[in-house]
């Protein structure tokens, strides 16, 4: 029972880390320290996306799955709905790639809108 709850534990960071990656630069227009932790995250995120690795967290979450015996159970909120979100099913390598620039083009009109501001009011 504690794997399968680690295994969710682990499948939600993976979310949050896919959230703050894909908006996190947002959090620059509040705190100027905030692109130190953004950048590499989007740097990781768009890497995986546009190389095809698989992020560390996938087979963390399913090795703690399978020592929960997952396949003997029913799933759970979290496994039902948000797995879907995070491992589409038809994900393929074009899609990964769109999927990749989307990042990185929703982080640029980001950032470019952080700098402005910036530059409009200085600190």
């Amino acid at each position: 029972m504690m794997a399968s709850w680690l295994a969710d534990a682990v499948l939600l960071v993976h979310l949050l880390f896919i959230v703050f990656a894909l908006g996190g630069g947002l959090l620059a227009l509040r705190w100027r320290w905030m692109p130190w932790l953004h950048l590499p995250a989007l740097a990781w995120g768009a890497t995986v996306e546009f190389t095809g690795w698989t992020c560390p967290l996938t087979p963390l979450e399913n090795a703690l799955r399978q020592a929960g015996g997952a396949a003997g159970y029913a799933e759970s909120f979290i496994e039902r709905y948000l797995l879907p979100l995070i491992y589409p099913g038809a994900l393929t390598r074009e899609l990964q790639f769109v999927l990749g620039g989307a990042l990185l083009l929703i982080n640029a009109v980001v950032y470019a809108l952080v700098w402005r501001r910036q530059r409009r009011y200085p600190s």
